[in-house]
Formats: C-alpha cells, sequence, structure tokens
C-alpha cells in the first residue's frame, strides 16, 4: 500500500506526514488494520525496539474540582459516585507509589484534581516528590495539576520533577464545547510553561467524545508543534453522572487506528496507551502495543483498571520486554536535547534494551476489568462492586459495544482507602 509505504519512510526519517496522509489512516478499511499497525509498528522499533514502559498514577487529591470538562467524573456538578478526598500526605503518596515501583513502573505520575495549584500546594506536591526519590532510586516523577501559573514550573523542576502532564484533549475548534470554565489556549500556556522551564512535556488527547476525524489530526499536529516528549491517548469512558455518558463512539479497531495516526505524526516520542484501553480494546490490547511504546500500570483516577499482573503476562505473551530503570526511554537526539534544556527525564545513559527482570513475579495493579475517568491513577485496589455504565447507549457507531465491559468505580462501595 503506497499510502503505508510512504509513512513509514517518513516515520524513520522524523518527517511529518500531511494532513491528507494522517486523515487517510484513519479512513483505512478493516481489511487493512494489520497492515496499518504493522506499518506503525516499524516506525515504533526504529524508535523504541521492543520496550514497554510502565507508569503508575497516584491520585493526591480526588473530585472536589471547580471545572466543568464534560467527559471528567471529577467535575464540577458531577453525579458519578468517585472516591472524594483532598491532599495525601508525602508518606501516604510514597506509599501508594511504592506499589506501583514494585510492580516494574518507571514513572510515578501525581494527580490532582482543580483548576491549578496553589503555591502552597506546590510545596507540598515537592514535598511529595522528594519523599518518592528517597526511598525509590532513579524513579521518575511526573506532575499533573491543572494549569500553571508563572514560576511554578521552574518550582516544581527544582522539586526534582521530571515531567509536567496537561493534555490538550480535543482540537482548538471543538474545545468550548467540551469546557467552558478554561480554554484551549490556557491548556497550550500550561505545556509551554513546562517546557520552558526544562520539564518533560507531555501531553495527549482523548479519543470518542463526539469529535471528527479532522479534530483528531488537528488535536496530534498541535501536540506535534509544542514537541512533547509524551503523548498519552485516552479513550473516553463515558462515566455515569457525566455530559458524555452515553457516548460510546470507539470500536478496537478505530481506537488502533488513532494510535497509528499519532504514531505517524509523532514517531519519536513515547506514546502512551492511557485511560480506558481496556474498555475499547479489549481483547486488541496486545496489538496495540506494536504501535505504542508505554501504557499505564493499575488503577485510574476514579476507575478501577486491569489487574497489574495481566498487564505484566500481556507484554511478555505479545513478545515485548518491560523497560528497565537504566534504560533511556527517549530515541538518542530527543534525549540529548531534554538534558540540554536541563531536564532529568529519560536522559539517563543509555543501557539498552530494557528487562523484563524488574516486573518479574511483581503483581502490582488492581483486580478490576476496566476503568477511566479523564485521566488514569494508580493504586492496586481491591475489586470493587461493578457500576453500570450507560444503560441505554446512544450510539449509532457501528460496533461500538458498551455491553461488553462493566464501567468498575475504584474503591466504590467499599472501606477501601485512597490507592491502597
Amino acid at each position: 500500500m503506497d499510502l503505508l509505504n510512504t509513512l513509514v519512510e517518513k516515520g524513520l526519517r522524523r518527517e511529518l506526514p500531511t494532513r491528507e496522509e494522517a486523515l487517510a489512516v484513519l479512513a483505512t478499511s478493516d481489511d487493512e488494520l494489520l497492515d496499518v499497525v504493522a506499518a506503525a509498528g516499524k516506525v515504533r522499533r526504529q524508535w523504541f525496539g521492543r520496550r514497554v514502559k510502565l507508569n503508575y498514577l497516584v491520585n493526591l487529591k480526588s473530585g472536589l474540582c471547580p471545572e466543568d470538562c464534560s467527559y471528567c467524573s471529577q467535575r464540577l456538578g458531577s453525579k458519578a459516585e468517585i472516591l472524594k478526598y483532598t491532599w495525601l500526605k508525602p508518606d501516604e503518596a510514597s506509599q501508594a507509589a511504592a506499589a506501583g515501583v514494585a510492580g516494574g513502573a518507571k514513572r510515578v505520575c501525581l494527580v490532582a484534581s482543580g483548576r491549578g495549584p496553589t503555591d502552597r500546594d506546590v510545596e507540598r506536591v515537592g514535598r511529595t516528590i522528594e519523599a518518592i526519590k528517597e526511598q525509590n532510586e532513579g524513579i521518575e516523577v511526573c506532575a499533573c495539576l491543572g494549569l500553571l501559573s508563572d514560576g511554578q514550573a521552574e518550582r516544581l523542576k527544582d522539586a526534582g520533577a521530571d515531567a509536567y502532564n496537561h493534555n490538550l484533549n480535543t482540537s482548538e475548534a471543538t474545545y468550548a464545547g467540551i469546557t467552558k470554565t478554561h480554554t484551549y489556549a490556557d491548556r497550550v500556556d500550561t505545556v509551554q510553561k513546562a517546557h520552558a522551564a526544562g520539564l518533560s512535556a507531555c501531553s495527549g488527547l482523548i479519543a470518542g467524545m463526539g469529535e471528527t476525524d479532522e479534530d483528531l489530526v488537528d488535536v496530534v499536529y498541535a501536540l506535534r508543534e509544542l514537541d512533547s516528549d509524551s503523548v498519552p491517548v485516552n479513550f473516553l469512558i463515558p462515566f455515569e453522572g457525566t455530559p458524555l455518558a452515553k457516548e460510546w463512539n470507539l470500536t478496537p479497531q478505530r481506537c488502533l487506528r488513532i494510535l497509528a495516526m499519532v504514531r505517524f505524526v509523532c514517531p519519536d516520542v513515547e506514546v502512551r496507551i492511557a485511560g480506558g484501553r481496556e474498555v475499547h480494546l479489549r481483547s486488541m490490547q496486545p496489538l496495540a502495543l506494536n504501535i505504542a511504546n508505554s501504557i499505564f500500570l493499575g488503577d485510574y483516577l476514579t476507575s478501577e483498571g486491569q489487574a497489574g499482573q495481566a498487564d505484566l503476562d500481556m507484554i511478555a505473551d505479545a513478545g515485548f520486554e518491560v523497560e528497565g530503570a537504566g534504560t533511556t526511554t527517549l530515541p538518542k537526539h530527543r534525549a540529548d536535547a531534554l538534558a540540554a534544556a536541563g531536564g532529568g527525564c529519560g536522559s539517563q545513559a543509555s543501557a539498552g534494551c530494557g528487562s523484563h527482570d524488574a516486573a518479574e513475579g511483581a503483581g502490582c495493579g488492581s483486580h478490576a476489568e476496566a476503568g477511566g475517568g479523564c485521566g488514569p491513577c494508580g493504586g492496586h485496589a481491591q475489586a470493587a462492586p461493578a457500576a453500570d455504565a450507560a444503560a441505554e447507549p446512544a450510539s449509532e457507531v457501528p460496533g461500538a459495544r458498551p455491553d461488553l465491559v462493566a464501567v468498575r468505580r475504584r474503591g466504590a462501595g467499599t472501606e477501601l482507602a485512597p490507592n491502597a
């Protein structure tokens, strides 16, 4: 297929595809799907080999958010039954992070709901970062605290943060239809602040909110322009109690095409399969590892994820290996550029391919089916009672099957402590 040959050649050269080529990937037929995956896999292996980076999220503050993001179970006015609690203490967060590290996670992502941190919050998170790094040598820490004010990115970096996550989520043209309490430009500004401070920029998208192919291409091109080092691809979980509760627009095939398009547009960055992979990719998750080189281990912000041991088994069975702590994630040219900018994430001396040894015998992760809210969160929780997803899905997308997976709320209906 001429299109795929062209995209592979461009990906190996780090050359930007045309918009028409990116749109054509999303328009391929099911008969061509394995060819698309194989082509994206060639680009992935060129820059990342067969390594899979494991990330683990710790939810520092859950719910209680004043923002109105339509996709989020923590939003203002949400009727979703979720865990709600204020800031974890540094030692509590460090203990939660240790569970992910024991399971083979290389990066810990600290997430807090809200519009953005106060200076006091930044100090609190700084102490948490220090506690985590004291107990886990060589671990990467990414903060995700919302919109940043001037100077806050620098203070997080001084405290030891390696990266900052703030997703664009959708295209600029459709952003106002998803969120009213802040703008697309606000999000771009925060990613730029993180980059300018020498933090590794982590910014991605949410697919399945009713966007068009053009919207998906727009947001991925914007992410390339922002020069994000890692791009999390979330697949919307229509959480009961949110405005998008009935938006079941994705099939496993659609998810694979989206991931492939992201890989072709951003060939040498860490493409991470994030929230919703269990719900929408389902049994096709191993195929997605041929495109993406990074996943989350354990639970999501307000929902339970696939059991961590199941993820480790999936990685090994698919012929991939967990990326070791001494391995540089990013290709040399990106790692060198980040190091020159003062960043620490992904800039360790390369130790070749990662090792599966770090995760051997580990059982970290939740013991549940699929999860997802507005983003993923760590914790290997005990199984919680299932909460029904949209009971009467309004989807008209052929092949979308909300009946196949029940959304399980993290800790709901239990006495489970946050991040236990």
